[in-house]
């Protein structure tokens, strides 16, 4: 009875194997044209956006920090 389930789970598995994998890990690999790299100008343009953004947060978060040292000296 086990020999029987083992080769019904086999079988999908082969085929999964063979089939599927290799087309899985192409289009992975290969299908992303922007996965070599590259990014489009809508992805730049994020990137620079928030950039910018964590930028700002860095300045907001000095000030917030040096505001603390002013009146909490022992804060940290």
């Amino acid at each position: 009875m086990g020999w029987i389930l083992m080769g019904l789970f086999a079988i999908p598995m082969t085929i999964f194997v063979i089939f599927i994998v290799p087309i899985w890990l192409f289009m992975h690999y290969y299908g992303n044209k922007t996965g070599r790299g590259e990014l489009s100008t809508q992805e730049r343009q994020r990137l620079i956006q928030l950039s910018r953004e964590a930028q700002q947060m860095r300045e907001r978060i000095q000030v917030l920090e040096s505001i603390l040292d002013t009146e909490q000296p022992n804060w940290r």
